[in-house]
């Protein structure tokens, strides 16, 4: 492998045609850059100069070693560059979200896009568990979670919070215990957990979401209110779901006496070093979901 010290003093000694221009180029002096011609020349078993007293030619190999050298000299220099260039707007992000919490920054990641072409967005809706796991794997850049991470790998900041809310059909005009019993419960993946963090805190009867007739499931964020649109049963979900659902006259969102929050958390890889596109997008994210948690108040 050619030693890309002494390649860039001979490509610099060529076009520059002199010893004494070329050593104050290269802040050496004479003797260094003839020392390192000769390396060079010995590394390659070839002479690369004529030599005419102060003055020299190229020979056919020194022609062709400063064509093919200042190319790769360039392309390593670009490549620096590049590396070193920290662009917020440009390159690919990752970002990995609850369900309820992707409805509402999906559009607004879109819009960033818009606004910055260059930056790449892939947004994917999946659990804790495996928003965890995917970050701590470096499969993911940034992740929203609803707990704390349980690995040292992972660190969470709680940005903001997101209200668990109760909803029926639009018919359904007052919530009591009796009510919710007739109506029955829609399930999805987080759905027991919701309801035991909200219920509980409302209803003195409450003790487990066994207690309801489970009407249905889904585990698409964008179908579980279908059913619930219809009358088919009550669900428990964040009100960011909610908010998205397609038509909102034929839902609603009841409120109760004691108001349950889950806390949202940005998650990030303890031991990679963001970047300016990463903090750059994070901000962005944590600033959209703040301003969303300030106008359910």
């Amino acid at each position: 492998m050619i030693n890309p010290i002494w390649l860039k003093t001979f490509c610099t000694l060529a076009d520059l045609g002199h010893f004494t221009q070329t050593a104050h180029a290269l802040f050496m002096t004479q003797s260094g850059v003839s020392q390192q011609i000769k390396k060079l020349e010995q590394q390659l078993a070839t002479p690369l100069l004529i030599r005419d007293g102060k003055s020299f030619t190229l020979t056919d190999a020194g022609m062709q070693l400063h064509r093919d050298g200042r190319k790769l000299l360039q392309a390593t220099e670009l490549l620096e560059q590049n590396i070193k260039q920290d662009d917020p707007f440009s390159g690919q992000v990752r970002i990995a979200t609850p369900g309820s919490v992707g409805l509402a920054l999906y559009p607004f990641l879109l819009g960033l896009q818009q606004q910055h072409p260059k930056l790449s967005v892939f947004h994917s809706f999946a659990p804790n568990k495996s928003i965890e796991r995917d970050v701590s794997q470096r499969q993911v850049d940034v992740g929203i979670m609803t707990q704390p991470s349980s690995t040292a790998e992972v660190l969470t900041d709680a940005i903001a919070q997101e209200a668990l809310v109760l909803v029926t059909n639009n018919r359904t005009q007052d919530i009591n215990w009796q009510v919710l019993q007739q109506l029955g419960f829609i399930s999805h993946p987080d759905g027991h957990h919701h309801c035991q963090a909200l219920l509980s805190k409302n209803f003195t009867q409450f003790e487990h979401p066994t207690q309801f007739q489970e009407k249905g499931f889904s585990n698409q964020i964008s179908l579980i209110l279908e059913p619930v649109s219809r009358g088919f049963g009550f669900t428990v979900l964040p009100l960011h779901g909610a908010k998205a659902f397609h038509d909102q006259t034929r839902i609603r969102i009841h409120p109760l006496a004691h108001p349950v929050n889950e806390t949202l958390y940005l998650c990030r890889h303890a031991q990679v070093t963001q970047s300016q596109r990463l903090h750059y997008v994070s901000k962005q994210i944590k600033a959209v979901l703040q301003s969303k948690n300030n106008s359910q108040h």
